[in-house]
């Protein structure tokens, strides 16, 4: 009850917010009777909502949590990746969205393996991506789950499994309920709310640090001096891979690509690119900082996803009623990517995986990629009792498994008519092989795994692509002459 009173602030927008995601939930139950309003809200969202959503579904706790804490230990180097994110997002609006819109909606496809499967006319690549999103996907959960239950654990005061369990809870009900509509409609509150956000926790923590330019003082201390240096924590090469396999994602990550399939129109992606970079670099430079004012504030951090936490449970930092608004804003930034990353996995599961194998109409594939968000949700929340490592490194694995598999198979297969189902299966499992050996070899800590199992998925898909003939679909060369005629003007000119 004394904690009550205190945070009566928390409790009331609380009570806001979960009453926001019960509404837009009925919302979405109503509309979604059919797998393409479930999966993609019927194509029917302007650029305003789908740039709002883009940013919401990527800063998630990773960036609140994971990627702001780092920097207390990896210094000022940890803010090329910030640049990186930033620049990938304008790539991704300008490279992959004109065409993977006008290619999706032509092809009448809801998923991304389901994009792939028709672009290379291969069912065996529709169920290999369909294996590696649900595994991405679950992973990403896992971390996700691990900074909700830590920013519970300490502001709450409670467990951590009861934390983990509290978000499960939340964001298991409303995102299988409601679908991609009740996604993308609770985005925008949560974008909002996390853009304030990151603003609040960057102004906040500098003026407890002494001021934004205190943080030259760091230079004049023997323990951190390091933090200014090129290879502060580890080798520049390691951190730069970091940052590129963790940026790359918003070019081919499903739940971000899946935000294109809901445009209604070429006109949104004017409105939407602008949303999207300038929201995205708001949140990302407000946070990537926090880790190096940090050590003015907090000594012996071992753990450093616990460095926001420890910072907003600290009256000394954060008045109480900041405090409260700070927890509901990473809450919202926790949901906006677990919601996007579960419709993505149950969608997936119930039309790529558990639709080859057996035939499945429309309201059943509803309900089997309601189950499925239920089902991987569960799971990652278990694993996310013990979790195998910090939320920086699981997503970062995860964004380096997207690059090798989608890199190829999706940025050249929507720019390049070369390349068939062998090409892309092909690409798919150099690139994991490559990756696994890298990393089991121990060779990632002189270069990362990124680069050298990319180069090696794009460089099979290229030799692949060129020894074999193109695919002879009329549909296909129909989609790619259509967009020259029709989209280009349209799409590209943003």
């Amino acid at each position: 009850m004394d904690w009550v009173v205190q945070h009566w602030f928390a409790v009331l927008l609380l009570a806001i917010y979960t009453t926001l995601l019960i509404v837009h939930a009925r919302a979405g139950l109503k509309v979604s009777g059919t797998v393409g309003e479930y999966f993609v809200g019927g194509r029917r969202f302007g650029g305003a909502v789908i740039g709002v959503s883009f940013f919401a579904t990527f800063a998630s706790t990773n960036s609140y949590i994971g990627h702001a804490g780092k920097g207390y230990a990896y210094g000022v180097p940890w803010l090329v990746f910030a640049a990186l994110i930033v620049l990938a997002t304008w790539l991704s609006w300008r490279l992959v969205a004109p065409r993977l819109r006008y290619f999706t909606a032509a092809l009448e496809s809801v998923t991304v393996p389901d994009f792939l499967a028709v672009r290379f006319a291969s069912p065996r690549l529709r169920v290999l991506t369909g294996l590696v999103v649900v595994f991405s996907s679950l992973l990403y959960l896992i971390a996700i789950f691990k900074g909700a239950g830590n920013l519970f654990q300490v502001f709450l005061g409670i467990p951590y499994r009861s934390a983990v369990g509290l978000t499960l809870a939340i964001v298991m009900v409303y995102t299988s309920v409601g679908g991609f509509l009740s996604v993308v409609r609770t985005d925008v509150v949560q974008g909002i709310l996390m853009v304030i956000g990151s603003l609040l926790i960057f102004g906040f923590v500098t003026h407890a640090a002494g001021g934004i330019g205190s943080i030259t003082t760091l230079l004049d201390r023997p323990d951190t001096d390091h933090l200014f240096t090129l290879n502060a924590e580890l080798p520049f090469a390691v951190l730069f891979g970091i940052a590129m396999a963790g940026s790359l994602k918003l070019l081919v990550d499903p739940r971000q690509l899946t935000r294109f399939y809901g445009l209604k129109d070429a006109r949104g992606l004017r409105t939407g690119i602008w949303i999207a970079a300038v929201g995205i670099l708001l949140i990302q430079f407000s946070l990537f900082p926090i880790g190096l004012y940090a050590r003015m504030l907090l000594e012996g951090v071992s753990d450093t996803d616990l460095v926001v936490p420890m910072l907003v449970n600290d009256v000394n930092v954060f008045p109480t009623f900041v405090a409260d608004f700070l927890v509901v804003a990473i809450t919202a930034a926790a949901m906006s990517s677990m919601d996007s990353v579960l419709l993505v996995a149950g969608s997936v599961l119930s039309r790529d995986v558990v639709g080859t194998l057996r035939e499945v109409d429309e309201s059943e594939g509803v309900r089997w990629s309601r189950r499925g968000i239920v089902g991987v949700a569960l799971v990652a929340a278990v694993i996310a009792l013990n979790p195998p490592g910090g939320i920086v490194e699981i997503t970062i694995f995860s964004g380096s498994l997207y690059a090798v598999c989608f890199v190829p198979t999706v940025i050249l297969g929507l720019h390049w008519k070369r390349g068939d189902g062998v090409s892309a299966i092909t690409s798919i499992l150099i690139g994991i092989t490559v990756l696994g050996l890298w990393l089991l070899l121990g060779l990632d800590g002189f270069v990362h795994e990124v680069f050298p199992a990319l180069l090696a998925s794009i460089g099979s898909y290229v030799a692949m692509a060129l020894s074999r003939p193109a695919i002879d679909d009329p549909k296909i060369r129909e989609i790619f002459a259509g967009f020259l005629r029709d989209g280009r003007s349209s799409d590209v000119e943003t």
